[in-house]
């Protein structure tokens, strides 16, 4: 499975964001697909991941309310919508890929597949 994402971008406080990613490959390797993001010297942490059908989405409680994590199967893309950005979400944000939901799913090293990053930078 290869992941591409993109939609990152600098956005005033308040703001909001769109981010894509599209996974090519054996589409049941992407049953679950999510985002990790990774401040400036920060670990890697979760924010959200969605099954295949919809029906699944976790959330970190810093995004609740905030973000959604959607996705197209048609366009084997899955996505997330940034609103009411604060500083603290600058971060290169990730997309990752699982063909099951990691039993810890809000460790990154529980995902097989990863994107390139994408930087999200809010301004204060």
């Amino acid at each position: 499975v290869q992941l591409q994402a993109s939609g990152g971008g600098l956005v005033e406080t308040g703001g909001s964001l769109s981010l894509s990613c599209a996974a090519s490959g054996r589409s049941e390797r992407s049953t679950f697909m999510g985002w990790f993001r990774q401040g400036p010297g920060k670990e890697r942490e979760f924010v959200a991941v969605i099954s295949r059908s919809g029906a699944t989405r976790y959330y970190a409680d810093s995004v609740k309310g905030r973000f959604t994590i959607s996705r197209d199967n048609g366009k084997n893309t899955v996505y997330l919508q940034m609103n009411t950005l604060k500083p603290e979400d600058t971060a290169v944000y990730y997309c990752a890929a699982d063909g099951r939901l990691p039993t810890y799913y809000e460790t990154a090293s529980q995902y097989a597949y990863w994107g390139q990053g994408t930087q999200v930078t809010v301004s204060s």
